[in-house]
């Protein structure tokens, strides 16, 4: 497994950059007149040079969170109910992030993110249980911080202060969807050399993310302005959300593929952990090698979609769904006890990644579509309840570490998800496929999103 996990890194780097520089040669006229703009690339300079630290410290966490807490002898069961803790305080923080962004202020709410997910890598320090709950309660709640602060501090300042054409954020958000799938392979390398090759533990890189975050907090003090926003409370985004969802079947489906692949995404980056460790397996390394999967899918996205190929989001959603069953089943056969054949399981959670990659894109590019955009965060706010709902009893019930069988259950329960995740798909293309409000132009692009 060790010669495997950098080979398969090393390949799907080389893919990665190849597909990469292919996108450099299609470049639009709009992309070329905001490169050929000075004022307007100091001040996406002064963007990356804050909101890319903070990406670092995010990603440093990933590859050793599970690890973390096996190292501190607590069972399986106990690691399910800390990650079950941050998803409760993921929808909360989602609830919340919004009004409270605008009103604090964004930059304030960027200095906040920073704060909270320090204290949550310090608190990573201690093994006392309940300490460890608390982390992942404020790691929960700093990650609904974490892109509607930095994106809408920077729409603001990129429309209502700059006055640079709208048609150019894409082309910022793009740069960070690529640059992110970068750092996040950078920091898998990195918490590896710290956790394994220099022998620090699977808390050293959760320490090295803390500088990193004081690094983002002065850069946004000292290079930022503040800017606030008018943002709808929660109860009328709430209500405004539940009439879209009422009066609308397309977004109900919608809802009901994002809840269902989501939550096997989120029981995936749970268990990927426990699978692959007990063969030697190097878990920064693979967890880079998941990252450069994810971004070859965001890559093999825009290639689908450009004139060339002319393939449509819808058509790329099905094959994404398609691609994580088959995954599943592959899983549910690669991890029975005592016939466990961890290369092929490194494969199938690859194949996830990939899926995902090609996954979030199309999903941003329909919720777009579908969902009025004054509408979309009380919609997005409905669709997080029963996503996380079902990540959570998935990790409680199911998931017991004196039962042998335990994580081949879960595998099998996951493929039965995405099952109903694609008659979901099936049941809205039928009703869209006629639909050209839901055609990508040929010129168009979707940024990708972060998964893990």
């Amino acid at each position: 497994m060790l010669v495997t996990a950098y080979l398969v890194l090393l390949g799907l780097l080389a893919l990665w950059v190849v597909l990469e520089f292919s996108a450099c040669h299609s470049k639009t006229s709009t992309t070329s007149s905001a490169l050929g703009n000075p004022a307007f690339r100091h001040f996406q300079h002064d963007f990356f040079r804050a909101y890319f630290p903070a990406l670092a410290a995010d990603w440093l966490q990933g590859p050793y969170l599970y690890k973390l807490y096996q190292h501190y002898h607590f069972l399986e069961g106990q690691i399910a109910i800390i990650y079950v803790c941050g998803f409760g305080a993921t929808v909360l923080s989602g609830l919340v992030s919004g009004p409270l962004t605008g009103r604090l202020g964004r930059r304030k709410s960027v200095i906040l993110f920073c704060l909270l997910l320090s204290a949550c890598y310090l608190c990573k320090l201690s093994q006392d249980y309940f300490v460890l709950l608390t982390s992942r309660v404020l790691g929960g709640f700093s990650s609904g911080l974490l892109f509607s602060s930095f994106e809408s501090w920077y729409t603001h300042e990129h429309v209502e202060h700059h006055d640079f054409p709208a048609d150019w954020l894409p082309h910022t958000f793009s740069q960070v969807a690529t640059w992110n799938g970068g750092i996040s392979i950078l920091a898998g390398v990195t918490a590896n050399l710290c956790a394994e090759w220099l022998g620090l533990g699977p808390a050293s890189p959760s320490v090295l993310a803390v500088p990193l975050l004081g690094l983002a907090i002065v850069l946004a003090f000292r290079v930022w302005d503040e800017n606030h926003g008018q943002s709808a409370g929660f109860t009328r985004s709430c209500g405004d959300g539940l009439r879209c969802l009422l009066r609308d079947r397309r977004v109900v489906l919608l809802g009901a593929i994002q809840a269902l692949f989501e939550s096997v995404v989120y029981i995936f980056i749970f268990l990927w952990t426990p699978v692959l460790d007990p063969h030697n397996t190097p878990l920064g390394i693979a967890f880079s090698g998941f990252m450069a999967a994810s971004a070859t899918g965001s890559s093999l996205y825009r290639l689908a979609t450009s004139k060339k190929y002319h393939l449509q989001p819808m058509h790329i959603l099905c094959l994404s769904v398609l691609m994580v069953f088959f995954s599943l089943f592959m899983l549910t056969f690669s991890t029975g006890p005592g016939q466990e054949r961890p290369t092929e399981s490194f494969l199938a959670f690859l194949l996830i990644e990939l899926a995902c990659g090609l996954y979030f894109p199309a999903m941003s590019f329909l919720r777009r579509r579908l969902i009025p955009e004054k509408e979309q965060a009380g919609v997005l706010n409905w669709f997080r309840v029963p996503l996380n709902l079902l990540a959570g009893l998935g990790l409680l019930v199911l998931h017991d570490s004196d039962y042998q069988s335990g994580t081949r259950n879960m595998f099998s329960l996951c493929a039965v998800t995405m099952l109903l995740a694609l008659l979901s798909v099936v049941g809205l293309f039928s009703m869209v496929r006629n639909d050209p409000d839901l055609r990508m132009p040929s010129s168009e692009t979707e940024p990708s999103e972060p998964e893990m």
